[in-house]
């Protein structure tokens, strides 16, 4: 009796365990992002059929300073809907630096710092692909930039893709993405090896770049590739310059028609010219001051990925008192005022960095 008694216990334990690991089975099958990137709808779409907003030196913070491109930490950054963020790398001392042209020109910190802020957004956002683009200035081993990846805790969730190169439509979709917890998508420009760090990937065997430090007008030609790029993904660089004693700055003045849905030179008529040209909308679109606008610039991605604008309010320019202005770029008499004013304050700053910059660097030091 003993014997029976232990014997159906054991049954109905094995019953009960494996009862329990098939639900925990199915319920990880089953298991899938509802909402990616804000929408629905972008679950199923391909990361290489997606198109995001970036900022344009993500980490060159700040107000009349000629250096600089964003006046929002990224943070803020992510908060408001960047989803690429783009930094320019530095060896400054046996450190990786986040810095303008030169770190004594404009020194953003260190990249795991900055790493640190980007994972700590992502921990409490976990429905989000991000993208970062490294541009490697000193040539610094994918190796290094893997250390400090470590350090930040971001390898854990950095995805490495099947091959070193992949067409558009090659890429998983963001659902899925977002279900294996591989969320951060990282190109480095140069030095990327598939073989030590599959995750740090090279940019120009996967995506293409239009020109930048444009002081005219935008177009979609070719600038800078190593692929095929008919099957490829690509980026604009849609940030204007202005020419300052002989260096490009950037064109805050203009930042609201730059970056707007329609009109001459706007960001909606680049993307519409890249649409025509290529048959697809860019994967990467690069912004100076993303909040100029008050939202244009998310409003055209919204249209390229063919879902419905969310007009929530983002952060308003730093360089206008009132920081009103519309979607299409456009702003109230009193904001263009305040604007102008502040305006003409940053620009006196701008001369007088450029002028000592010219001096110690030389009016060719590129910006």
């Amino acid at each position: 009796m003993i014997f029976r008694f232990n014997r159906v216990v054991q049954v109905a334990t094995t019953c009960l365990l494996s009862s329990v690991w098939s639900v925990n089975a199915a319920a990880a099958v089953g298991r899938r992002a509802s909402i990616c990137n804000g929408h629905s709808e972008l679950c199923d779409k391909s990361y290489g059929n997606v198109t995001f907003i970036g900022a344009h030196d993500s980490y060159a913070v700040g107000v009349n300073n000629l250096a600089v491109n964003q006046d929002y930490d990224v943070t803020q950054q992510l908060t408001d809907g960047v989803r690429m963020l783009q930094v320019q790398a530095h060896n400054n001392s046996g450190t990786i630096q986040l810095c303008h042209t030169s770190c004594t020109l404009y020194n953003g910190g260190t990249l795991e710092d900055y790493l640190g802020k980007v994972k700590s957004w992502m921990d409490s956002n976990t429905n989000d692909v991000v993208t970062l683009l490294i541009v490697n200035i000193d040539n610094l081993a994918a190796t290094e930039y893997d250390t400090v990846f470590k350090s930040a805790g971001l390898d854990s969730i950095s995805y490495a893709p099947s091959s070193a190169s992949l067409t558009a439509d090659s890429w998983p979709t963001l659902g899925s993405m977002i279900d294996s917890g591989k969320r951060l998508v990282t190109f480095l420009d140069n030095t990327a090896d598939f073989t030590s760090v599959p995750y740090l990937i090279d940019e120009f065997t996967n995506i293409w770049e239009t020109a930048f430090d444009v002081t005219t007008s935008f177009d979609c030609e070719v600038n800078r590739s190593k692929t095929d790029t008919s099957t490829s993904m690509y980026l604009i660089n849609h940030f204007l310059d202005k020419v300052l004693l002989g260096n490009p700055v950037p064109d805050v003045t203009n930042a609201n028609t730059t970056n707007a849905v329609s009109g001459t030179n706007s960001l909606g008529e680049q993307v519409d010219t890249c649409l025509t040209k290529t048959g697809k909308a860019p994967n990467f679109i690069l912004v100076d001051f993303y909040e100029y606008g008050g939202g244009s610039v998310f409003q055209v991605a919204a249209t390229a990925n063919g879902v419905t604008y969310d007009s929530t309010s983002i952060a308003t320019p730093k360089s206008t008192a009132s920081g009103s202005t519309g979607s299409s770029g456009s702003s109230s008499s009193s904001s263009s005022s305040n604007s102008n004013s502040a305006e003409s304050s940053r620009q006196h700053w701008i001369a007088a960095l450029t002028i000592v910059i010219s001096i110690a660097f030389g009016a060719s030091h590129a910006l």
